[in-house]
């Protein structure tokens, strides 16, 4: 796998929060593209993979980076509507850091580099994105950096698995002149085309 490219994550995540306070309450129990995820547990996803990624670029290595996210199905707590947003703020903050794509850290009890720490949750910040937003009716332009960041991490674990094995299941077809987001998606495992 190629070195994955820096990026600045503030604007995918501002993209990311605007569509968490998009969702109305109502919305909780909906199905997402995210399989066996209700919006609701997507959202408590998002939260979680927001701390444990803001310490693993502090390198603040505990619980919050051990925990493996097949452990249990994640929810929401009440406060979800102030704490997501925040936790998203302080998971772009820390990795502006230069040194937050250095060297080893650890999320989701995986021990990995830096750099491909930040591609991994570049990707997870387009992908389930797009997963919230399908499963809300929101609109979606991810951030471009972002976007390429995530295709590119997905296209070389799909390559490196020699198996068309997507990072989050088997990959879906899709053409190859199709917008890069669609790419980005069917590698993900998710059809492009899913709806509510």
């Amino acid at each position: 796998m190629s070195e994955p490219t820096i990026v600045d994550l503030g604007a995918q995540v501002r993209v990311v929060a605007g569509l968490v306070a998009g969702v109305r309450d109502e919305q909780l129990a909906d199905k997402t593209p995210c399989p066996g995820y209700a919006v609701r547990n997507l959202l408590g996803h998002l939260y979680g993979l927001s701390v444990a990624f803001r310490d693993a670029a502090r390198k603040d290595l505990g619980p919050t980076t051990d925990t493996s996210p097949a452990e249990r199905v994640p929810d929401v707590g009440e406060g979800w509507r102030e704490e997501l947003p925040r936790a998203l703020d302080e998971l772009a903050v820390a990795w502006r850091e230069p040194g937050a794509w250095e060297g080893l850290t650890r999320a989701g009890s995986v021990d990995l580099p830096g750099a491909v720490a930040g591609a991994v949750v570049a990707d997870e910040l387009v992908i389930h994105g797009w997963d919230l937003a399908r499963a809300t009716g929101q609109a979606y332009e991810p951030d471009g950096a972002a976007l390429r960041s995530a295709h590119g991490f997905l296209l070389a674990v799909a390559e490196d698995a020699g198996r068309g094995a997507g990072a989050f299941g088997p990959v879906v077809s899709v053409a190859e002149g199709a917008p890069l987001l669609s790419r980005a998606v069917g590698l993900s495992g998710r059809d492009p085309g899913w709806a509510r």
